[in-house]
């Protein structure tokens, strides 16, 4: 198991891959052909739901599907994994988070995260963004972690778990090249432009990113070179 730094999360919250549940899950994802077989057979392209989501204000049943172009909010002890494309989510409790439609329906364009978390993997692409109250990420092929803090959602956390990521908070732009682990914070400093900071990897697991990974038939980074670096943040800025 990966250490991990928690703030302001719990352990249930990033052991979600250990459930019986979302085991069976997973299994019956598999069996059924994964992501292929759901987009083109139709079916719904839940994963798991666990407590209560809404779509568009709409109450989420586990046998429907999470479409581009939806707003999705997720309840207290809730949790929400779905797959778009080529592209695999976790939406944590207590989240809200707007999927935009690209080229396509199941092209996944903009992911506009408003409150809460989400872990994501995604397939090799380009013109993708997940943006935040105080970062714009520019999205190719990679595994990333997003979270956003504040009472007025005026900081963010975004660790680039692996691939390369274009971060832009304000007047700050930076390329992020990772294999493993580099996080920063996004948030609004005092004269009201916004900037970057190096951060510690906290609320997230290796573990997490590979399962999604496997979700839509593909591996980490670290699976791929069969290694493992130091997290990068903190080996330069001590956390």
């Amino acid at each position: 198991m990966t250490q991990h730094s928690l703030q302001g999360r719990t352990d249930s919250e990033l052991l979600w891959f250990q459930r019986r549940s979302f085991l069976q899950a997973a299994a019956a994802w598999t069996a059924v052909g994964g992501l292929g077989a759901v987009q083109a057979q139709e079916r719904g392209n839940i994963v798991e739901l666990v407590g209560d989501a809404t779509v568009n204000g709409q109450r989420l049943r586990p046998e429907q599907s999470v479409q581009t172009g939806d707003e999705i909010v997720t309840g207290p002890r809730s949790t929400l994994i779905f797959a778009i494309g080529n592209s695999a989510f976790h939406l944590r409790q207590n989240s809200t988070m707007v999927v935009e439609r690209g080229s396509s329906l199941s092209a996944v364009s903009l992911l506009r995260l408003l409150t809460g978390a989400v872990v994501s993997v995604w397939g090799k692409g380009t013109n993708r963004q997940i943006i935040t109250p105080t970062l714009t990420a520019g999205i190719r092929g990679t595994g990333v972690y997003t979270e956003i803090f504040g009472a007025q959602n005026n900081r963010s956390y975004f660790c680039n778990c692996y691939g390369v990521v274009d971060l832009a908070s304000g007047n700050d732009h930076e390329v992020s090249e990772s294999s493993y682990h580099q996080a920063v914070w996004a948030e609004a400093a005092g004269d009201g432009r916004s900037s970057l900071t190096p951060a510690r990897a906290i609320n997230h697991t290796d573990e997490e990113l590979e399962y999604l990974a496997r979700l839509i038939g593909e591996r980490t980074a670290w699976q791929i070179t069969g290694k493992k670096g130091t997290k990068a943040q903190e080996r330069e800025y001590g956390g």
